[in-house]
Parts: C-alpha cells; structure tokens; sequence
C-alpha cells in the first residue's frame, strides 16, 4: 500500500473567514482507503466514552479511543483520558504526517461513527492542553458524511464540507478560536466511518512536590 504524497501540494484553502482551512481530498485511492479502515477497525481498542455534559454523565453517541505517546494526557468534557499506545497503522499515518507537514504530532482521537445515528456535537478544540493555536490534522475514512462548521459569534455564518474515504482536513491559526464544528446525524447512512484526529499535546512539565 503506498504511502501518503510526502508533500503539502494538493491541499487546497477553505473560504473560510479568519480561519486557516485546508483540504486534500484524494489523500489515499478507494482500495488504499478501504485497506486502512480495515486496519484501523480491527487494531484499535474502541470503547463507548462517558462524558459529563451539564452536570450529567452521558454516553458518546460513537465508539472512540485517545492514543498517543505515555505523556499526552488530555481532558475533555471534565473527563482525563490517558493515552492507549500507538497501533501499527496509527504509528505510520502519524510518521506519513510527519513526512508531509512537517509536524510531530503526538497523540490521536479516533472515531467510530458505526452508521448515521451516531454523532458529534458541536464544539471547539480549544482545551488548554492543545495550546493557543492548534494545528489538527483530520483523516476520514468509510462513509462519507457532512462537517459542518459555524462562527462561534452571532449571527453565525457557516460551512458544510463533505468528507470523503481517504481524504485530509487541516485546521490551524484561529479555526478553534473563532468557529465550532459538529458531524450531525444522517439517518440515510447505513455504513460506518473512522475519524482520525492528529493532534500535538502541550505536554507540562512535573513540578516538584
């Protein structure tokens, strides 16, 4: 299976005001991209995430896992996830990455959306852990299915992409800042979908006791 173009040429920018956008939609043919949902279904540990949201703990509408290296801790929804160690093919998307933009990214949220029912809301990565302007770098995989974003001002202005098997979004500058994002419910989707989402952990340093 070939690898990753190790170049930033075929992303384009996104209109979208003051954010820094950009899509690769033909990262990885349909076979490649149909070989790596495969992989990634079978080696990676999905668990269904308890999350507190307004007071209450819910269950994640999708399966998911955090990976990453032992350090890259990271809270979410008032919830501490410690990082699962890296599988094969999470360990050669990270140093495909690498190869490609340049950066070290060191821990990964992964998806499972099993069908349309399943779901993200809306919200920012904007937790302190990813620092003042994160660079996320978003992988699909499977069902295509629609990500949406909004201004987190009002009246919000918006944008609907739909994330094709094998394709790369890149969110960086003040994309977390200024807008939300969500992967609404498609009730018409029968198949499933892996998110990948490449991420680089602000890891603190111990303080002494």
């Amino acid at each position: 299976m070939s690898e990753m173009r190790p170049s930033a040429e075929g992303l384009r920018e996104l209109p979208l005001a003051g954010a820094s956008l950009l899509l690769d939609e033909h990262v990885w043919s349909a076979a490649q991209a149909d070989a790596l949902f495969t992989a990634l279904h079978t080696e990676i540990p999905w668990q269904t995430l308890r999350l507190r949201i307004f007071g209450r703990e819910i269950a994640a509408p999708r399966l998911a896992c955090w990976i990453g290296d032992a350090d890259a801790v990271y809270t979410y929804s008032r919830t501490r996830f410690e990082p699962q160690p890296w599988t094969p093919t999470t360990t050669r998307l990270r140093r495909e990455l690498h190869a490609r933009l340049g950066i070290d990214f060191n821990s990964v949220l992964a998806n499972l959306y099993r069908d349309g029912r399943d779901s993200m809301g809306w919200h920012s990565d904007d937790e302190p852990e990813l620092g003042n302007e994160p660079v996320i770098a978003s992988l699909s995989f499977g069902a295509v299915r629609s990500f949406r974003l909004r201004t987190r001002s009002v009246p919000r202005r918006s944008l609907t992409l739909e994330l094709a098997s094998g394709s790369l979004l890149l969110m960086a500058g003040r994309t977390q800042a200024l807008y939300e994002h969500a992967l609404p419910r498609r009730m018409r989707v029968s198949e499933p979908r892996i998110n990948l989402t490449f991420r680089r952990i602000v890891v603190q340093p111990n303080r002494a006791p």
